[in-house]
């Protein structure tokens, strides 16, 4: 009877696990079409006015007497009582102005100047591949459709580069809002080298971090070759093109001296529409001394030319708030279950391997 119990137990555990893992298993299988569907998005607007509002208003909560808030609350409604008034007074010209059949574009200069700016912000932290600047094209998109005259963009910027294709769509997205004649900034605090570059100079005006990296105006292409190997270990590989110059340089075939040279000249070419994209947005750039490759400091960026002012995108918000209502703008794709579980299973994986290894390394010091 203990047997037929033991075995019973058994068999309900192995049950369980096996339905278990098909529900997974079918989740994952529904949300991978779901996926395949299409992925829908999702824009958030912050208000970062109000945020800088609530910090300050909790650092004052913390350090002024009761008085002293008091007295702050009673300018501060003096202060509103008198923006109502003026908003009032604003609003009557518009109107006495429509009256007087003075054109629509005179009462859209008039009402526009009673109300404050916006300044846009938006976040790209670029990878290798710059797949970023689909969700990019989305915000600019989304700014585009509601921004008005008087308004600014700016992006804080943060990318080393990666594939030329990749940050050239990237700063296609951002020549979009300078083709609208919108005031274009770019904040760096951390690098924006070559691809990262690539679209910092598109901007009208770039600030830095002071050590902040900059530059980086090349191209590069490195391939490792495995065809001495598969040779030594009598491995033939075979590539059939049409077109001499369809493969340049091939990872397991031998490459050649006129494979080599046409790879340079392509990498050249591509240096060569860098350097003239760069150019075109910032003339005034002696392109030849900065097109090295090398990269500098926030600090060496501005005696160069490469940017226009030592600043963290902290202060130059900190200033713009001081006339401007401030919207961070940010698009972002739903993950699917079937995209979340392999970096959860990975994220366990480590946690169980350092979990091990220091266990391992007691057990030595034991």
């Amino acid at each position: 009877m203990e047997f037929l119990y033991e075995y019973g137990l058994f068999l309900a555990k192995a049950i369980t696990l096996i339905v278990s893992l098909v529900v997974v298993l079918a989740i994952v299988a529904a949300n991978t079409m779901k996926g395949k569907a299409g992925k829908k998005g999702e824009l958030v607007i912050t208000n970062l006015t109000e945020h800088f509002a609530d910090i300050k208003r909790s650092i004052q909560d913390e350090l002024l007497s009761k008085e002293q808030l008091k007295a702050l609350e009673k300018q501060e409604k003096e202060e509103a009582k008198e923006q109502a008034k003026a908003d009032k007074k604003a609003a009557k010209l518009a109107a006495k102005e429509a009256k007087n059949k003075k054109s629509d574009t005179e009462q859209a200069e008039q009402t526009e100047s009673s109300e404050p700016k916006k300044l846009f912000v938006v976040d790209f932290k670029g990878s290798m591949d710059a797949h970023e600047a689909e969700n990019l094209r989305e915000e600019v998109t989304a700014i585009l459709a509601i921004v008005e005259k008087g308004d600014e963009v700016l992006v804080r910027l943060e990318s080393p580069g990666g594939v030329v294709h990749g940050y050239g769509f990237a700063s296609s997205q951002l020549a979009r809002i300078r083709q609208r004649e919108i005031p274009l900034t770019i904040a760096v605090d951390k690098v924006a080298a070559s691809g990262g570059y690539m679209m910092a100079c598109v901007a009208n005006k770039i600030v830095s971090a002071p050590f902040a990296i900059i530059g980086s105006i090349g191209v590069i292409a490195q391939i490792p070759n495995f065809h001495r190997l598969l040779k030594n270990n009598n491995v033939d590989f075979e590539q059939v093109t049409a077109g001499e110059f369809k493969r340049t340089m091939t990872m397991f075939g031998e490459n050649t001296d006129a494979g080599r040279e046409k790879f340079k000249q392509e990498l050249e070419e591509t240096h060569t529409l860098f350097k003239t994209h760069i150019s075109q947005y910032r003339p005034a750039l002696d392109i030849e001394k900065v097109a090295t490759g090398e990269h500098w400091y926030g600090t060496q960026a501005l005696d160069l030319g490469l940017i226009d002012s030592v600043e963290t995108s902290d202060d130059y918000l900190l200033a713009q708030n001081e006339d401007k209502n401030i919207y961070q703008v940010k698009y972002s794709q739903k993950k699917s279950l079937s995209e979340k579980l392999p970096f959860g299973a990975a994220n366990l994986f480590d946690a169980l391997f350092v979990k091990a290894w220091q266990r391992l390394q007691s057990l030595r010091h034991q």
